[in-house]
């Protein structure tokens, strides 16, 4: 190869700061080694890639082509040197976990148990999101591995399970006193209760447009909401199946629509670039979901 990976990076980093002076303070080197390296760049490719502009320096239309892919080249570098740190110290100090709050709890911390029990070491921090906040933990690089509903472009993701989510309310609620086959139009009077986007895009899946609504930034405390009459709403099943096995909630008698799926995707930020310890841990979760008959 006869183009380094430095000068890769100072064509990367005259782009980002404006110049070569900029980049030259940014990378805490002298103007005249970015400028060289800049020139060793073009010579190699035997294209130019900068074209002057006043104190400027503005890309040619060779320069933009090559750009992304220089970008892609510094980073996945970047990403064997960290894989490569990883493995030379060990697990790592610490993993960040994102988990869909559909996801059932009882699993997730079944499994932290099991990791904790092979690496006491590893700090786990966990972060129950809903709807974009899981793809924005990825988008962001705040977690290392993600239980969400969607896989957003440039990651790859795993099917983990189908969840399943029921209409309920309490055996008590007016609307399990119609007994009559429900229908859209039987529930709009009534208040539905549902759970907040945990991201920025706060979407609103789920609702059917009720004349009232509850909305709660906590899954737990929708449900306890339902079990004392309040409102009715579609939870995952496996969530509330001790609430259903007491009687404090019961499923609504729906014409059409009673049960809806949405399934889960577990997905490493890094992909195959992930350290060893995110990456045993998304062994085990795959293995207990299997083992339990999700999958």
């Amino acid at each position: 190869m006869q183009v380094t990976l430095d000068q890769w990076q100072a064509f990367i980093s005259v782009v980002d700061a404006g110049g070569y002076a900029q980049a030259a303070e940014v990378l805490n080197k002298s103007q005249s080694s970015i400028s060289y390296a800049i020139n060793r760049l073009e010579h190699s490719l035997g294209t130019t890639l900068f074209r002057l502009e006043g104190r400027r320096a503005r890309l040619t239309e060779a320069g933009e082509g090559l750009l992304r892919h220089a970008r892609q080249l510094t980073e996945h570098a970047q990403q064997i040197e960290a894989l490569a740190t990883h493995f030379a110290q060990g697990w790592e100090a610490e993993i960040r976990l994102a988990v869909d709050s559909i996801f059932p709890e009882s699993l997730i911390l079944h499994v932290l148990n099991q990791f904790a029990e092979e690496q006491p070491q590893t700090r786990i921090l966990l972060t129950e999101t809903v709807l974009s906040g899981t793809d924005e933990a990825l988008l962001r690089r705040e977690a290392d591995l993600v239980i969400g509903g969607r896989v957003p472009p440039g990651f790859i993701g795993q099917a983990l399970m189908n969840v399943e989510f029921i209409a309920v309310a309490h055996p008590q609620h007016p609307l399990h006193q119609l007994n009559t086959p429900l229908t859209l139009e039987h529930l709009r009077p009534h208040r539905q209760l549902v759970v907040r986007d945990s991201g920025s895009r706060r979407l609103d899946a789920g609702w059917l447009g009720a004349d009232q609504r509850w909305t709660f930034s906590n899954a737990s405390t929708s449900i306890q909401s339902a079990c004392l009459g309040l409102g009715f709403a579609w939870y995952p099943k496996l969530k509330i199946a001790a609430q259903l096995n007491r009687g404090e909630l019961k499923p609504l008698p729906m014409e059409t629509g009673a049960s809806r799926f949405a399934q889960l995707y577990l997905v490493l930020s890094e992909g195959e670039f992930a350290g060893p310890g995110a990456r045993r841990l998304a062994q085990l979760i795959e293995a207990e979901v299997k083992l339990r008959g999700y999958s």
